[in-house]
């Protein structure tokens, strides 16, 4: 996100900065509205309502101490402008949706009016697309992390190569990979029981050819001791059982992409390859969302390539007759 908490906006937002004694934690509104977030929507959460009490005050709150109370429609109108003009279209709604969040837990908590709380709330979306960020992976690209894991004698070789596969064959977040258990998961038909999925909402998705053989190999080496299905492996090749921290595929990613000679990528870069590719193969889209955990189907229509490669073969049918130059 880009720092816009210095500037200024047009309300007088004198009573927006909270003195004395702070609210309890169960009356706060920002605190109880994230404390009903998924632990990954809570980090994004927290950092937009900072933003958001920083832009209204100079820079003089966080979302701890800014009287929400005290906030109106005057003020949410000027912040709703300043983020359209500094945010992509889906950041700005994302934080927008934060700040709507804690003025309707203001109301349920009797500390605005219901006049005052739809007045304040009566924001249009800020319109328009947003590129889609990061890249999917190329099969090719796939290919030389799998070998990379390969040549791994290591446990770490055949633990990476399967959470790569779940990234990349499996659809499966980050967050989603690191929670699972050895429970979850049934060699027998591949499946894999997602119990903490985004907006807690569980799926099942499977493991299939080259994602369950490296499951397997990984199992072989761990074995089927309860517990972290996906666990720290020590350079001297010694398996912990516990829970790996979320970091920690970041930097299986970063350190698979150097060894295999592939640019950067990220673990939500695997989760676009494996939606770009299905869609890109004809699979029904509606499975394709199920099978991401889409709460909506448009979400997962970003991600369709289909629409681009169309775009691109039409403009080949065209030639403007010039020839580069030679010598």
């Amino acid at each position: 996100m880009n720092d816009v908490r210095n500037i200024p906006v047009q309300p007088d937002t004198t009573a927006l900065v909270r003195t004395g004694k702070r609210l309890p934690v169960d009356q706060h509104p920002a605190a109880v509205y994230l404390a009903r977030l998924a632990p990954g929507s809570r980090r994004t959460m927290t950092d937009a309502l900072d933003h958001i009490a920083g832009m209204l005050t100079g820079d003089r709150c966080d979302r701890k101490t800014l009287r929400w109370d005290a906030v109106r429609y005057q003020h949410t109108q000027a912040v709703r402008s300043k983020l359209a003009d500094q945010y992509e279209p889906a950041t700005a709604n994302k934080m927008l949706s934060a700040l709507r969040g804690v003025l309707k837990e203001a109301w349920r908590l009797g500390q605005i009016t219901a006049e005052d709380y739809h007045r304040a709330v009566d924001l249009p979306s800020v319109r328009g697309e947003s590129p889609l960020r990061g890249r999917a992976l190329t099969a090719g690209e796939l290919r030389k992390l799998a070998g990379v894991c390969q040549d791994d004698d290591s446990p770490a070789g055949p633990r990476d190569a399967a959470m790569l596969a779940l990234g990349s064959a499996g659809g499966l977040r980050r967050s989603e990979i690191i929670a699972l258990d050895v429970k979850d998961y049934e060699p027998e038909t591949g499946a894999l029981t997602i119990r903490r999925g985004k907006g807690r909402k569980p799926r099942v998705c499977y493991a299939t050819n080259g994602a369950a053989d490296a499951l397997a190999d990984w199992l072989e080496m761990r074995g089927l001791e309860a517990g972290s299905l996906f666990c720290p492996v020590s350079q001297t090749g010694e398996i912990t059982f516990r829970k790996m921290i979320g970091h920690a595929f970041h930097k299986i990613c970063s350190k698979r992409a150097r060894q295999a000679g592939v640019k950067s990528f990220t673990p939500h870069d695997l989760r676009r390859t494996f939606i770009s590719d299905l869609l890109d193969a004809g699979a029904d889209i509606v499975v394709v969302q199920k099978l991401a955990g889409h709460a909506n189907v448009t979400t997962t229509a970003r991600y369709d390539r289909r629409p681009e490669a169309a775009k691109q073969k039409a403009a080949s049918l065209l030639h403007f007759p010039y020839t580069r130059r030679t010598g």
